[in-house]
């Protein structure tokens, strides 16, 4: 299924909502507003991991030790 992007940042917004819900201490309960994204919304809220693309986007842990600073450093400077 292809998805447009900006649904795709509409869902992006709505999971990140849903995430900051949780920290607020509001209810698990899905605002008015994000009722097409609710899925997403409810992810956020439970802390799931971000799906963009139907994939999940692993994030090590240790990833300043995988990437050196020539990797990260502007190649024009």
């Amino acid at each position: 299924m292809v998805v447009t992007k900006k649904d795709q940042e509409r869902a992006g917004y709505a999971w990140m909502y849903g995430a900051q819900a949780r920290k607020d201490g509001k209810e698990r309960l899905v605002p008015e507003y994000w009722q097409e994204f609710a899925e997403d919304w409810l992810q956020g809220f439970d802390g799931v991991p971000i799906a963009v693309a139907g994939k999940a986007r692993p994030i090590s842990d240790e990833m300043e030790a995988e990437v050196d600073e020539a990797g990260v450093s502007d190649p024009l400077v």
